[in-house]
């Protein structure tokens, strides 16, 4: 790659020097360098609270809508009233990230984020009982999450050094996942304590940590001395172009997509929880499927200092996917509830090392005036993925059986995956 790249970087952290390397255990560790720079810091420390609170929502909405109205169904409508919105947001909103100052744009998304969360608190602790408004608060918050993410990560190639973009994406990924574990099981918790309408007003003060974090950062205007530029259905285009022109970026893209949708078994967990592991209590099997993967990308994300010493980036997604595929069928041919649970985690591991991979070739192959764009269709690939997955994994379920459907999902990753791989070598030869 050029290494002009590494230009990009605010003089702060371009001026970080590299520490000796570590030598015994502490080369397996969490490479935490990036912690070093400031601003990284506070970004990163706010998403520690916000990882959690965020999820105490994503509980409590659904809860709340399926108390309402005692029906699946709605809880379903209600998700996709939110992805549509936030699909639509994401992609604008990367093309508005690379022509505005960053920090702003997340300054303004933060604080509506954080206003949606009181809204939800004002409606649940005043009793107003009504689905429409869940509806439409759900689907504002998810445009302001869309229009938000694309900026937050794009940002993160201006905070910390070229080199140590996998660390930050290592640390960033470790502390999202933590937070899909131990948010859902606080809400848990709390809800027979402090009730529903509390959990949304806790979020709402843990996105007040964000909003100082963010308010803390150097400027991050557009690099360059051009026109300004705006940000329309002209520009949203010139990003896709920009990715079909570039076949890493491509193939970074098309790397989740196959992972994801050929393989995340998610929707077939209640199924197998009440059919294959019933004899451990269908309750505890639906948690622990639910917790694997999460658990095992924190464990990638803990031991995850051998990140910052690879160079060839491209392979370590090849051999990600292929290992989360291995997993997966490994997975699905299991009978007992430990060994599934056991490749569910190996699979976490996978995913972990795919997202810290996948993410540092978006920032480092694109320019910074592309970054925001391509971390909008990153939004919109994370998202969808796993809700087509949804839909392909429920249909096989119903005609194959759901351990055939995840084995067989499983071995097509593998496939389809060094398919790709032989047939495009740029994704073998990227290195940086």
């Amino acid at each position: 790659m050029d290494t002009s790249e590494s230009s990009t970087t605010e003089p702060d952290a371009a001026a970080e020097v590299a520490p000796l390397p570590r030598r015994g255990w502490r080369r397996w560790a969490m490479d935490t360098r990036p912690l070093r720079i400031p601003a990284y810091r506070r970004l990163w420390t706010s998403t520690i609270v916000t990882s959690v609170g965020s999820q105490l929502t994503a509980v409590a909405v659904p809860k709340q809508i399926y108390d309402l109205t005692h029906s699946s169904a709605w809880v379903g409508y209600a998700s996709l009233a939110g992805l549509v919105p936030m699909v639509v947001f994401a992609l604008w909103g990367g093309a508005v990230a690379d022509t505005v100052d960053r920090r702003k744009l997340l300054l303004v998304t933060n604080i509506g984020i954080a206003v949606t969360s009181l809204l939800f608190w004002a409606q649940a602790a005043t009793g107003l009982d009504s689905v429409l408004v869940l509806i439409v608060l759900l689907a504002v918050q998810q445009a302001f999450f869309g229009f938000n993410s694309p900026a937050r990560t794009a940002s993160i190639a201006r905070l910390v050094p070229a080199g140590e973009l996998p660390a930050a994406n290592a640390l960033g990924s470790t502390v999202m996942q933590t937070g899909l574990v131990a948010g859902p099981l606080l809400a848990g918790v709390l809800i027979p304590v402090i009730g529903l309408p509390e959990l949304y007003l806790i979020d709402a003060l843990a996105l007040c940590v964000t909003v100082w974090a963010v308010f803390r950062l150097p400027a991050l205007p557009p690099l360059g001395e051009g026109p300004a530029r705006r940000a329309g259905l002209r520009e949203i285009a010139a990003g896709f172009r920009y990715i079909s022109g570039h076949k890493v970026l491509l193939l970074s893209f098309l790397a989740d997509i196959v992972a994801m949708v050929l393989g995340m078994p998610r929707a077939l967990f209640p199924q197998l929880a009440a059919q294959t592991y019933a004899s451990w209590g269908e309750g505890l099997a639906l948690g622990v499927l639910f917790a694997g993967i999460p658990v095992g990308a924190v464990l990638g994300g803990l031991f995850s200092g051998v990140f910052s010493r690879a160079r060839r980036h491209g392979w370590m997604v090849i051999g990600a996917v292929v290992g989360w595929g291995v997993a997966i069928a490994g997975f699905g041919l299991s009978g007992n509830l430990w060994v599934a649970v056991a490749f569910l985690a190996a699979a976490g591991v996978a995913d972990m090392i795919s997202m810290v991979f996948r993410g540092a070739i978006m920032l480092s192959a694109a320019t910074d005036e592309m970054r925001g764009r391509m971390q909008g269709v990153f939004t919109v690939v994370v998202a969808g993925g796993p809700r087509l997955a949804d839909v392909l994994h429920g249909t096989a379920g119903s005609a194959f059986g759901p351990r055939a459907a995840v084995a067989g999902g499983g071995a097509l990753v593998v496939v389809v995956m060094l398919a790709l791989a032989a047939a495009v070598p740029a994704l073998r030869r990227y290195r940086i």
